[in-house]
């Protein structure tokens, strides 16, 4: 018999209650944008234990999307007749130029570009070939499970004219980046599903053996949710640490053997820059040597500038990088709520439905509601006597 969300609520309670006082605050980081918004529209932060904080990390690709890559997206639609074609959310990302220059590349189509939404893989092999005459550059930001048809695409064959700007990132490297800096603020995690349906649960597995963090694969329903939050908190207060899969449906040990082939076979990791944050080692996807023919840096040599990095910082007052390592939560960004709102993004944590800005402001979460919650290291989340 399946376990509802009542039903959970009330054994997380009577988990946290069974040992009021042994317990400190237990931060637990999600680093899945679809995990987030989950929590915010189900309203978990305002029923659960007050013990339990749920910190937002790094899980959206849209706000590490390097600036230097957005910025040679633009350059190329304006200064090339090329088709540029990119993910919905990645229109609206600002770059680091001046007000009067051309920010996203929602301003380059007002200004002529050829500019257009993709939503797949699969539309973008369909413009191609109905526009053979032209030049068709797909800007393709995500992460593992974007990554995995894009691979799929290229192993089925494209058109001639149809060339990636590929800015894929990996999602274990950031964790392990925080675990391996002694920057984490976190005392368990909830790992994404939709990665681990891919490349397999396994690839979480280093957060239980190397640093003793309870971890728990989630999906998408409260229920899921809840469950994995339980899971850690169990695996906290008897202290045996695992890996927990509470995605069973779609999960699966090993994860997609396919999936994983195409990406090796299409696609090589590399230490690649998340913006705000800097290079982390193989946390990046770029094309094989096979593939150099279809690279859009390759093919418009012009538009790719290393230097660019040098300025691929957040925007002036945005701390958008310090939300996307679980630093501070959205509402203490300096610039949330006033400056930076969805209809009038600074921040790429603002522009997509996977950034945490964007999910707090549009579930209701104002200016100021959480400036007493500042998430820093976290102490010893149990006393010297334990919890069991």
């Amino acid at each position: 018999m399946s376990v509802n969300a009542h039903q959970l609520l009330e054994s997380i309670n009577q988990l946290v209650q069974s040992h009021e006082g042994e317990i400190k605050k237990i931060k637990i980081l999600n680093v899945c944008g679809g995990h987030e918004r989950s929590i915010a529209m189900a309203g978990l932060r305002k029923v659960l234990p007050v013990s339990i904080e749920l910190i937002p990390g790094p899980g959206c690709p849209v706000c590490v999307c390097p600036e230097e890559d957005i910025y040679c997206a633009i350059q190329l639609a304006l200064n090339e007749k090329v088709i540029l074609l990119a993910f919905g959310d990645m229109l609206r990302v600002p770059v680091n130029v001046r007000k009067t220059e051309v920010r996203t590349l929602q301003q380059a189509k007002a200004h002529g570009a050829d500019i257009r939404p993709v939503a797949s893989p699969s539309d973008a092999v369909k413009v191609a070939a109905d526009n053979p005459h032209k030049q068709v550059v797909f800007f393709a930001a995500g992460f593992e499970t974007t990554m995995a048809p894009i691979a799929a695409m290229m192993l089925q064959g494209v058109p001639e004219n149809l060339s990636l700007l590929l800015s894929g990132r990996l999602t274990w490297p950031a964790v392990s980046m925080l675990l391996q800096t002694g920057d984490a603020s976190f005392d368990a995690l909830i790992a994404p599903g939709h990665v681990s349906t891919i490349m397999g649960p396994e690839e979480w597995q280093f957060v239980v053996d190397e640093y003793q963090i309870a971890t728990a694969v989630a999906g998408f329903t409260t229920e899921s949710v809840l469950a994995a939050i339980y899971s850690t908190l169990r695996q906290i207060k008897e202290r045996r640490f695992f890996l927990d899969n509470c995605y069973p449906e779609l999960v699966m040990p090993g994860g997609n053997r396919t999936a994983q082939i195409q990406l090796s076979d299409v696609m090589q990791v590399y230490s690649a820059n998340w913006r705000g944050i800097g290079q982390i080692a193989d946390s990046g996807f770029k094309l094989n040597e096979q593939y150099a023919d279809n690279d859009a840096r390759n093919r418009f040599k012009n538009y790719t500038d290393d230097t660019r990095s040098r300025v691929g910082e957040m925007p002036a007052g945005c701390d958008c990088a310090q939300v996307v390592l679980g630093r501070i939560y959205p509402d203490q960004c300096r610039l949330y709520g006033s400056t930076c709102l969805p209809a009038h993004p600074i921040g790429p944590c603002m522009v997509s439905d996977e950034g945490a800005c964007r999910i707090w402001w549009t579930s209701g979460i104002t200016s100021g509601m959480n400036q007493s919650h500042v998430v820093v290291n976290s102490p010893q989340v149990i006393n010297e006597k334990g919890m069991g």
